[in-house]
């Protein structure tokens, strides 16, 4: 399994979900407002942005990072960022089952 985190505009959110909508073995997503701040530049102000995250099998992970990449992006600066991390183990709290990665 994967984990798949995305920071995204919030402008471009409903694109997302349309997409992921499209592919299968999807369950759900869990979508957060966030802050960036840049540490580099402290002149920068903090942006509001959205960040995704969704727990996928293996065989799934590629269509779900094209799917965000290709219908969050703008071709500006502060597009966002795509995280893909693997996952041991996930357990349902509801019935205790519990799924290997």
């Amino acid at each position: 399994m994967k984990e798949i985190k995305a920071v995204i505009q919030p402008f471009m959110l409903d694109a997302v979900v349309e997409a992921l909508r499209q592919i299968d073995h999807l369950p759900a997503i869990t979508v957060s407002e966030v802050q960036g701040i840049s540490i580099a530049d402290a002149e920068t102000p903090p942006c509001r942005r959205l960040k995704l995250e969704v727990v996928v099998p293996d065989q799934v992970a590629g269509q779900v990072v094209q799917a965000i990449g290709r219908h969050a992006r703008t071709g500006n600066p502060g597009d966002g960022r795509i995280f893909v991390i693997p996952v041991e183990q996930s357990v349902k709290i509801r019935t205790g089952q519990a799924d290997s990665g």
